[in-house]
């Protein structure tokens, strides 16, 4: 017979070659059993016609009908047995110079097996066969959802104040507005809150929400509550105005679009074994964290900052960022050739790890690393809601299952076949996955000055999905604020004795320590610590906040740490800015304080409740 068992291919290679043996493995993994694999040391008598000494050369597949292939075609007609692995050979037989030039790289690899062997294990490891993700798209889920469940309670218990009725930036205002300048439900505007915007329809938002996010978390319906909760926070952004116009917010909207793709269909809970493989999701993922990483550091280099081109950045960056931790003080204090080695790191995990997430197992994980330690680090020494657990989240998909099942020092069962959707379906979403991959690719090319004009149907695309927030740019701190700026807000009754309003975690009295509150975003904190670096008239949403103040709002009173007018609201509200540093080493204190000047002139309301400058 000419053939392996069963009338199967026969695959053969050489026995006495380690490094052959450790890709046999991985090919006989792909092609499950639709071939046959044997070292010529047993099979060789069998094939007269094969010089004996060829066999030490090159592998050999003898098809079932007599034929013989060897080298890079050999290889390429193997992979072809594996679901999805037919494009090699199509390129072999009909790209030309392909075929050529695979010949010559694989008989480079097969004359240098020991240094190949050597390097193969370096970048992958011993272990060749291929890598599954199936325990970290099962992790990556119900983490996911965890977020998703962090981002609306957190969002969840500030609502009233921000978006709500008596709000800063009531929702149903914003959508009356809509309603009058779009004439009616539009794309231009995705929200579920075209049926209205009350207080009631925002509380059901965010509690369905949450209950959605748990259903992710317990892995009850994945795909159905993820299309959901990108619905739903989706809505929310379009009517948060500033308050829900972090990159945060919008990387939660793509990512839960992308991972609705990877969930399974199923309403009952799935073991990881049984995860459906949709390697077009994970490449997806995958490229979200890059270009979420990469793009970090491109607009770091493109802004030709100063502060991040002489490697000064964290010299400022930890007393001048929204929220400092306790920790950011004490890291304000290491030597400037400590902090100076920080930027360089940064730079090193932003610009060079980002390509090795499609590289070996062993580059992804050395990715994944880089990448946990940059965000763990923020985290410790800044607050930025729940991005830095997102982001870790994300990196999730980078680990493969063997990793987990060395730690554990407990063997994980194999995965289950891969399950193919129909190939209408797949298609589609190859489609679709092309159509976000392009659009994601022409965005960050015309936001980083790469191009400056795109083609018209490229412009006309990207406008149309700009409203969706599912294909986005990212970057944060292209340029390092080098100054703190702290507005403080006062009212008064008599336009003579003033009364400041004291925030829960920005700074303000010097004595006060700065504090953890991550993963909850106090979200007028942090646009407050935006307003300063600008003017009071660049800031309607500042000037609605004051007017709420004077109407004596509890929702946003709510949001304050204090009301230092309790009995009735004040008649007159001003702000002034004042410029923060931390406090020297020995001094008492965290904070020095140094008095700037005002911010907005006294403010009142009219007979008719509008908001007008105080008279004399």
């Amino acid at each position: 017979m000419a053939e392996g068992s069963g009338g199967r291919p026969l695959l053969i290679f050489d026995g006495d070659c380690g490094f052959c043996r450790r890709f046999v493995e991985r090919w006989r993994v792909r092609a499950g059993t639709w071939v046959d694999f044997a070292p010529y040391q047993e099979v060789a008598e069998r094939f007269p016609q094969i010089p004996r000494e060829h066999f030490t050369h090159a592998v050999h597949l003898v098809l079932p009908d007599g034929q013989v292939l060897r080298g890079a075609e050999a290889v390429f007609r193997v992979l072809a047995f594996a679901p999805g692995g037919g494009w090699m050979l199509w390129l072999y037989r009909h790209l030309p110079g392909f075929a050529p030039v695979s010949e010559f790289g694989y008989g480079l690899v097969a004359r240098n097996r020991v240094l190949t062997s050597k390097v193969t294990k370096l970048l992958v490891g011993p272990d060749v066969t291929p890598a599954t993700y199936a325990r970290a798209c099962w992790l990556f889920l119900r983490a996911l959802g965890v977020v998703f469940l962090i981002a609306f309670l957190s969002f969840w218990v500030q609502m009233p104040g921000l978006i709500g009725s008596q709000g800063i930036e009531p929702a149903a205002e914003t959508m009356r507005w809509a309603r009058s300048a779009l004439g009616g439900a539009s794309l231009q505007l995705p929200t579920v809150f075209w049926f209205g915007a009350s207080d009631t329809a925002l509380h059901a938002v965010c509690g369905m929400g949450a209950a959605l996010s748990v259903l992710v978390v317990l892995g009850v319906a994945q795909r159905a509550c993820l299309f959901a909760l990108w619905g739903l926070y989706l809505s929310l952004v379009t009517v948060g105005g500033v308050f829900l116009g972090y990159q945060w917010d919008v990387l939660l909207v793509e990512t839960a679009l992308l991972a609705a793709f990877l969930a399974p269909a199923s309403l009952r809970p799935l073991p990881a074994v049984r995860l459906p493989h949709r390697p077009g999701a994970l490449f997806l993922l995958r490229w979200l964290l890059f270009r979420l990483m990469l793009l970090s550091g491109l607009v770091k280099l493109t802004s030709h900052d100063v502060a991040w081109a002489g490697l000064r950045a964290l010299g400022y960056h930890f007393w001048t960022q929204p929220l400092p931790t306790p920790l950011a003080y004490l890291a304000q204090r290491l030597p400037q050739g400590v902090l100076r080695a920080g930027v360089a790191a940064v730079f090193f995990i932003e610009l060079l790890l980002p390509f090795f997430i499609f590289g070996t197992r062993r580059m992804r994980r050395a990715a994944a690393l880089g990448f946990a330690v940059l965000q763990v680090t923020i985290a410790l020494t800044g607050n930025y809601g729940f991005f830095n657990l997102l982001t870790l989240v994300l990196c999730l998909l980078l680990v493969e299952d063997g990793f987990w099942a060395r730690r554990l020092r407990r063997p994980l069962p194999p995965p289950g076949p891969p399950v193919l959707a129909p190939a209408w379906r797949r298609l589609a979403f190859a489609a679709f996955g092309l159509l976000l991959f392009s659009v994601g690719v022409a965005e960050a090319a015309r936001r980083l000055g790469v191009v400056h004009r795109l083609p018209p149907a490229v412009e006309a695309l990207l406008e149309r999905a700009a409203p969706f927030a599912s294909v986005n740019t990212y970057g944060l701190f292209a340029v390092m604020t080098t100054e703190r700026p702290e507005i403080e807000v006062e009212g008064s009754d008599d336009g003579e004795h003033w009364k400041p309003y004291l925030f829960r975690y920005k700074p303000g009295p010097t004595e006060r320590a700065p504090s953890f509150v991550a993963p909850h975003q106090p979200r007028l904190d942090w646009q407050m610590w935006f307003a300063a670096l600008g003017e009071c008239r660049g800031n309607p949403w500042f000037l609605a906040f004051q007017q709420r103040l004077l109407e004596g709002s509890k929702p946003v009173l709510a949001l304050l740490a204090d009301n230092p007018f309790p009995a009735h609201p004040p008649r007159f509200v001003r702000s002034t800015v004042d410029a923060y540093h931390f406090t020297p080493a020995g001094a008492q204190g965290y904070w020095t304080r140094e008095p700037q000047g005002p911010y907005c002139p006294p403010l009142m309301l009219s007979e008719g409740g509008e908001l007008q400058r105080a008279r004399p």
